[in-house]
């Protein structure tokens, strides 16, 4: 593209005549990147790129602030949910912050790799819309429609965000769980003799697979032995080599912030997720993005739940938020360090 700016009526053409008011804002203003070279990258050195889902300040401060100190790129999702919860408007500009905060953070002033993510985009008009807002990469949730369903509208997300560079992951399987407006009672495991057909036919740059994770914080049942699929994704792999693989719904559930949760008042019996070592197999092979969101909320809900239990006669925000805050930090350091791999692996 000449020009990162696009005028209403190239926007209303390249849509296919769809009227899209406003005027559009590429990502490579914001200072994003899409996902493209991040996961190149990624195949090439066995790590996996860290996928944090954000709702507020805290969460994105935490964000940028782990990963600038370990120099890991990263990946801001932002859910549907998120996007009302917290404005487009606003979203943008905290991005873009993101980026201006990571260039403070770093010593030589470069930042960090950060791409800006749709998570579970359900619908082409969002897609569209959050393209047009400034994010890098879209992610299609198609898999709830039928197999031919799923290839059509992920096909035309992708055909109208690669004409602005912007990079689509698309769905094949179902998730178990329930987080935010994704809810689903049991598994539809991805289908290894499917993926070469759907990712020919739709063109998508990455594919999020299930093979067992499932979203939020009740992945097993008590005394069920927590284990995912990865033999799918070994045979998903070798059918689709060096191809860029997502897993959603990857949080491990922190005994002690579940624990910390239920000791200061909250009800959460049997939380169980997925074992950091699995996920550690996932992020050397083909995986080049896993997914976290429960344990971000785990954790930050058992700090302040701690906090007002022992300090209830306080009610500042910055008092309970800043402890909150530092927790957050110190749980996506030891993802990026311990888990995904990702630590040192800023190419700014």
């Amino acid at each position: 593209m000449a020009t990162n700016r696009v005028t209403v009526l190239e926007r209303h053409l390249c849509a296919g005549g769809a009227d899209v008011p406003g005027t559009m804002v590429h990502f490579s203003e914001l200072g994003l990147v899409n996902t493209r070279e991040m996961y190149s990258r990624a195949i090439d050195g066995g790590w996996a790129a860290p996928a944090f889902n954000f709702n507020n300040m805290e969460q994105m401060q935490a964000i940028v602030q782990a990963c600038s100190e370990v120099h890991s790129p990263v990946i801001l999702q932002v859910s549907k949910g998120a996007r009302n919860y917290a404005s487009q408007i606003l979203l943008r500009y905290m991005a873009k912050g993101a980026v201006e905060y990571s260039k403070e953070l770093t010593k030589d002033g470069k930042g960090i790799p950060i791409a800006l993510n749709l998570d579970h985009g359900d619908s082409y008009e969002l897609c569209v819309s959050c393209i047009n807002s400034g994010f890098s990469n879209v992610m299609i949730d198609g898999s709830a429609l039928s197999y031919e369903k799923n290839i059509e509208l992920t096909r035309r997300v992708v055909e109208y965000a690669h004409r602005f560079d912007v990079t689509v992951e698309g769905e094949l399987g179902v998730l178990a769980g329930v987080e935010d407006e994704v809810a689903h009672e049991s598994h539809n495991f991805t289908r290894p003799e499917e993926v070469e057909d759907f990712v020919k036919r739709t063109g998508v740059d990455s594919l999020a697979i299930s093979i067992g994770t499932s979203h939020g914080a009740y992945k097993f049942k008590p005394g069920q032995h927590p284990q995912i699929r990865l033999d799918i994704l070994h045979e998903v792999e070798r059918r689709l080599p060096r191809f860029p693989i997502v897993l959603h719904g990857s949080s491990s559930v922190p005994q002690y912030a579940v624990d910390t949760i239920n000791k200061y008042g909250g009800r959460l019996p049997g939380a169980i997720g997925i074992p950091e070592e699995q996920l550690r197999e996932a992020a050397r092979s083909a995986v080049c993005k896993i997914n976290i969101d429960s344990d971000s909320r785990l954790v930050m809900t058992a700090a302040i739940r701690e906090y007002f239990a022992k300090k209830p006669e306080h009610f500042d925000p910055r008092q309970y938020f800043t402890p909150a805050r530092k927790a957050l930090k110190e749980l996506y350091e030891h993802k990026c360090t311990h888990v995904l791999n990702s630590a040192g692996k800023s190419w700014f």
